[in-house]
């Protein structure tokens, strides 16, 4: 299985730090922020990662990340991404790296206290169709809220106004070939974007999608209120036994 790091963005949530740079080069704690999503996917067991970014600040990726040698990868590749539609969007360029292969797709500002080798390996025995993760949150309508019931999700639906369930679709998804084949059949959403939502919702109705419900803390690192959260955790607890990357 191949990794693929979303990392573009026009970070706007997080201006004017985003002014001068990309919202995951910050610094979250004492990582810049793109190391923690990289590091979800090594300690799966990944080591071909492809990390999508764009904007002006594209070439610092390069800078900071150079081969990927300091995560102990086997290969870390670079797609541009040209303007900014949505998560499927920047998910279509990855098609030519995963070359048929499966891929585990991380969120650039996703952070998780513990790993994924369970999903994983629960993926890899699956086969075929899609795997999400879920967490309870406090604030569902900020992100992709699962109705589940009998272990088995139902639908999703986008940062809704009154949520079915408290359960947020993490940005971790891993998912067969036909990954690339439903963003293409997509249409843009009222914001004018591909949505990932969309994608997973395909899965659902071909019955190919399953989930599993995170152990450990999350959050995405998106607004100030959340950046901060993820430092806070990071330094309280650690995260993804970054201790020795990049020194």
């Amino acid at each position: 299985m191949k990794g693929v790091v979303l990392a573009g963005g026009l970070g706007s949530r997080l201006y004017p730090l985003t002014k001068i740079t990309n919202k995951h080069l910050l610094p979250v704690f004492d990582k810049p922020m793109i190391y923690y999503p990289i590091q979800c996917l090594v300690n799966a067991g990944i080591t071909d990662i492809l990390i999508v970014t764009g904007g002006n600040s594209a070439g610092d990726f390069l800078q900071l990340l150079r081969n990927g040698s300091d995560f102990g990868l086997r290969r870390l590749s670079y797609a541009y991404q040209e303007g900014e539609g949505g998560i499927a969007d920047a998910l279509k360029l990855a098609e030519a790296f995963a070359d048929g292969e499966p891929i585990c797709v991380v969120l650039g500002d996703n952070i998780i206290e513990g790993n994924i080798k369970k999903a994983f390996d629960d993926f890899e025995k699956q086969q075929k169709g899609a795997k999400i993760l879920l967490k309870e949150v406090h604030d569902p309508e900020r992100f992709g809220v699962a109705k589940v019931e009998g272990g088995k999700v139902l639908e999703i639906v986008e940062k809704p106004k009154s949520p079915q369930s408290n359960l947020a679709v993490i940005g971790i998804y891993l998912y067969d070939a036909e990954v690339f084949e439903n963003c293409k059949n997509l249409k843009p959403s009222a914001r004018g974007e591909l949505e990932i939502t969309d994608v997973n919702n395909e899965y659902i109705r071909r019955g190919t999608l399953t989930c599993e419900v995170l152990q450990g803390w999350w959050t995405d690192a998106g607004t100030f209120e959340s950046l901060y959260r993820a430092s806070s955790l990071v330094r309280e607890g650690g995260a993804n036994r970054m201790d020795t990357v990049g020194e």
